[in-house]
């Protein structure tokens, strides 16, 4: 039986990975764009990045979906 705390893990951890994808996408997205909005790549790779490290962070508290 799981915990009110663990559930609360659970959907955290697949927050984190909704975000994590969706700034993936936003990612590929703008490299099928480019040149056009080469001054976001910084911007869109950085919230990709910051978006997996959290995500990893997560996981590695030993919560897995």
């Amino acid at each position: 039986m799981n915990t009110e705390a663990e559930e609360e893990r659970k959907a955290r951890l697949k927050k984190l990975n909704a975000r994590a994808t969706q700034a993936k996408m936003d990612l590929h997205d703008l490299s099928e764009e480019l040149p056009t909005n080469w001054e976001k790549i910084l911007e869109v790779a950085q919230r990709c990045h910051e978006a997996h490290a959290m995500l990893m962070a997560a996981r590695k508290e030993g919560v897995v979906l």
